[in-house]
């Protein structure tokens, strides 16, 4: 129904408020036109899919020397014995970067399309009820326990992320939950005493400079792991691996941001 009604309106934008008979044939031909070009891209990746060449195979273009370089020099290159860790935050840092920034978008998007502009005053009162804490005393009690345990797990996970399975986005997975989990038992006014949007915002804005300008640099300074100044230190140790860490902890600052804004937004429709 909403769509619909989204499509009227634009409809009578386009063609005027007299014209209620072109308003619903646009309607119409743009649901016509929006299921055609659907059953185009899902075609389009069905043939994609029936192309592929065969798991596994020996000539396939992923079984090239890219794997090898991977596997065998990812730890004279990154100093990183998480081979996982050296491909995504040095190899192909920047693809991680610019899944960075798409949590990002996505959390500017669900502000736009939860925008609220009906009457202010029961807007008010159903922030008011979602910021109240539940009279919930076994989720108040288990979070106590709990959360502590899940934000120190998340911080360690995040800063073994270089030596062992685990990393920004894993990290950034549990320390978001944790913040959702007391913001679920307590409320979203205590939640936010702490976790803030401004506070969401200057994280991310922070995270996300410091990662572009930090590679930025090892891709001009020192393109095919030539010498940059950054030291790798001794694999295995907590401060090694170059840049890694330090871009592990800004991916795991964005992801645990972006879960508990979207918590939040999807709750109750606003973050201030």
């Amino acid at each position: 129904m909403p769509l619909s009604n989204d499509l009227f309106g634009l409809g009578k934008l386009l063609f005027g408020q007299k014209n209620e008979k072109q308003t619903r044939l646009f309607g119409l031909l743009y649901r016509i036109f929006a299921v055609v070009v659907c059953l185009l891209l899902t075609g389009i990746l069905l043939m994609t899919v029936i192309a592929l060449p065969p798991f596994g195979a020996a000539d396939n273009p992923t079984s090239n020397e890219v794997v090898d370089k991977y596997i065998e020099h990812g730890l004279q290159d990154t100093g990183a014995i998480n081979i996982v860790a050296g491909m995504i935050l040095d190899y192909r840092a920047f693809d991680t970067f610019g899944e960075s920034c798409v949590l990002f978008i996505a959390v500017c998007s669900v502000i736009i399309l939860l925008r609220n502009e009906g009457p202010r005053d029961a807007y008010d009162r159903l922030l008011h009820e979602m910021e109240e804490p539940r009279h919930d005393i076994i989720m108040k009690k288990a979070s106590v326990l709990i959360v502590p345990f899940c934000l120190v797990y998340g911080i360690y996970v995040v800063l073994n992320g270089h030596l062992s399975p685990g990393g920004g986005f894993s990290g950034g997975a549990i320390i978001g939950s944790a913040l959702i989990m007391f913001a679920a038992a307590y409320g979203t006014k205590k939640a936010r005493a702490f976790y803030s949007f401004k506070t969401y915002r200057r994280i991310v804005f922070f995270s996300l400079m410091f990662y572009g300008l930090a590679k930025g640099y090892v891709f001009f300074m020192g393109a095919n792991h030539l010498p940059t100044g950054i030291p790798l230190g001794t694999p295995g140790s907590i401060l090694s691996a170059g840049l890694i860490l330090p871009l592990n902890i800004c991916v795991g600052l964005i992801v645990s941001g972006t879960m508990y804004v979207l918590f939040v937004l999807f709750s109750k429709g606003e973050m201030l």
